[in-house]
Formats: structure tokens, sequence, C-alpha cells
């Protein structure tokens, strides 16, 4: 991937709103995999002939396995008035995802104890009360939107609103109730051999300067899995 290949949903003087493909990295890691931060430096000083070094602020990250929508800041005043909204929990970012089964609940709200392993990096779930010293809470509220099927097996289509934002978190709570991401081979389901069916897909702030309230959000994609849901 190169920074030809990026798709921008927005971008003024101030920010760029991007969309991170699944496989990507947010930012580098030390290896040679791409990453979100270094494309987008690397498309304003092509685009904008920009001399020496160019600032580019990382307010947030997605998991490599995710796509979505990102927001990145092209100025420091950028950088930190975003980052206050999004201490003060004021930036939506939602999120939605094809997983194993049919739900009882139309909605509801998942609450666990969440545990990394900085070994496996893997992160583990616990009920309150059987949950180690260490571990965090986690909660997420969700909604079933379309149920369909795929592979002869009943699937979900979710959206999801974070309330904590742990390592893994919807992966693996959804996974703990038996409702398996597909794609996430990680944590349990091997119905489907593509990328992870989670993408943040509604991403809103206030504009850093002219305080206009944004939003903006990803159709739903025609490839599988998520095609079986499009209307």
């Amino acid at each position: 991937m190169t920074y030809k290949d990026l798709d921008i949903v927005f971008e003024d003087n101030h920010l760029i709103v991007a969309v991170k493909p699944a496989g990507v990295l947010s930012q580098a890691d030390g290896s040679d995999a791409p990453d979100m931060l270094t494309l987008l430096k690397e498309y304003i000083k092509v685009t904008y002939n920009k001399p020496g070094a160019v600032f580019l602020g990382l307010l947030h990250r997605l998991d490599r396995p995710v796509s979505g929508l990102m927001v990145f800041a092209k100025t420091s005043k950028c950088a930190s008035r975003i980052s206050e909204q999004i201490r003060d929990r004021k930036v939506t970012k939602r999120y939605r995802a094809v997983v194993e089964g049919v739900f009882e609940k139309r909605s509801g709200t998942l609450k666990h104890y969440a545990l990394k392993d900085p070994g496996t990096n893997n992160t583990k779930i616990f009920e309150e009360g059987r949950a180690p010293k260490d571990a965090k809470p986690v909660k997420l509220s969700y909604e079933v939107v379309a149920t369909g099927e795929y592979k002869g097996k009943k699937v979900s289509l979710v959206e999801i609103d974070l309330h904590t934002g742990r390592s893994h978190q919807i992966r693996t709570q959804f996974q703990y109730i038996k409702h398996p991401l597909l794609g996430d081979a990680r944590y349990g389901s091997g119905l489907y051999k593509g990328d992870i069916a989670l993408e943040s897909f509604v991403l809103g702030f206030d504009h850093p300067t002219t305080r206009e309230h944004m939003e903006f959000k990803l159709d739903m994609r025609e490839e599988a899995p998520w095609g079986i849901f499009r209307s």
C-alpha cells in the first residue's frame, strides 16, 4: 500500500479524516508493515510539496485487523483540542460487526473485566468477582440491526458503542458470550477466512476551530460477509 491508495474522506488546514483498511497499522511498530500515520505524512509531503518533516498528530488508534474511520491532526492546536474531546468522551465512535449466531435480545450492555497477557498479546474476559486483581473493567452496548445466513449458519449484524476502550475489547467480549466475530481467528471464529468483520463506521467530533459538529459515516460494504445485509 502507498499513500496513493489512501481513502481520504475529509481534509482541511487543520485535520484529515481517512479510512484505515484492515491489516494496516495505525502507527509504525518497527516492522516494514504500512501504517496510516506514515502514509498520510507522505501524502501531505508530496501533495503540498512540504520541505522537511511533516507534523501529523495521531489522536486515536484502531487495532491492525480492524478497518474504519480515523481522524488525524495537521496542527498542534487541533491535536490538543480533539484530544481533549476524546478525554471528555465527546467524540462519537460507533462500530459495527458481523458475529456468529442469533441473540435472544435485540439490544443489551456487556459488563466484564479484561486482562491482557503481554506475552501473547491476547486479552481474556472475566465475570465480576472472578477477575484477577489486575483486570480492568470493560463495558459496551450493542444493538442487533439485522440477522442473516452465511455458509448455512445464522449470523447477526450488530452496532456497538464502547464505554471503555481496552485492547481487543469488542472481539473478546463477544467471543465470551459465544458470538465471535467473523474472520477473527484469534478469538474463535473460523466461519469466515477473510478480514475480521469489524469496522469503525461512524466518527463525530467538533471542529477544533469552527466548533461545528462534524460526523462521518461509512456505507456498508458489498463484499462478504457485509454484503448479505445490504438492502
